[in-house]
């Protein structure tokens, strides 16, 4: 009985491992700003997706608030250097997408109270 749960404790721990890892990029992505809109891009919704790899490698799907933006080598440029940081991650590999299309509801509420988006 004790080697049925044994597995199933190695298996929280991981999970509960990579778990933390996501949230500490997520939390450095906070320090990441829209310079127009002076809101953090993880409040603004541009974060899609964060997944660490096993190895540290970061693969990060964000987007834009407009197709025509001229800044994601500057977000991409500062994901980086908040990331460089932290200990244990590798690559970081930012992936710009447009699908799903930004829309301001995917901000969060303090975003949304902080440009007035009710």
């Amino acid at each position: 009985m004790d080697e049925d749960i044994q597995p199933q404790e190695a298996a929280t721990a991981t999970e509960t491992a990579v778990g933390a890892s996501e949230e500490r990029v997520r939390q450095a992505l906070m320090q990441v700003y829209d310079p127009e809109l002076g809101i953090n891009i993880v409040d603004l919704g541009l974060v899609y997706e964060i997944q660490v790899q096993d190895n540290g490698d970061v693969d990060i799907q964000y987007s834009l608030t407009t197709m025509g933006c001229p800044i994601g080598p500057m977000i991409e440029d500062q994901m980086r250097a908040f990331l460089a940081p932290i200990d244990g991650l590798g690559e970081v590999r930012p992936e710009l997408v447009f699908r799903p299309a930004w829309s301001p509801e995917m901000m969060s509420e303090e975003a949304k109270a902080a440009l007035g988006v009710f």
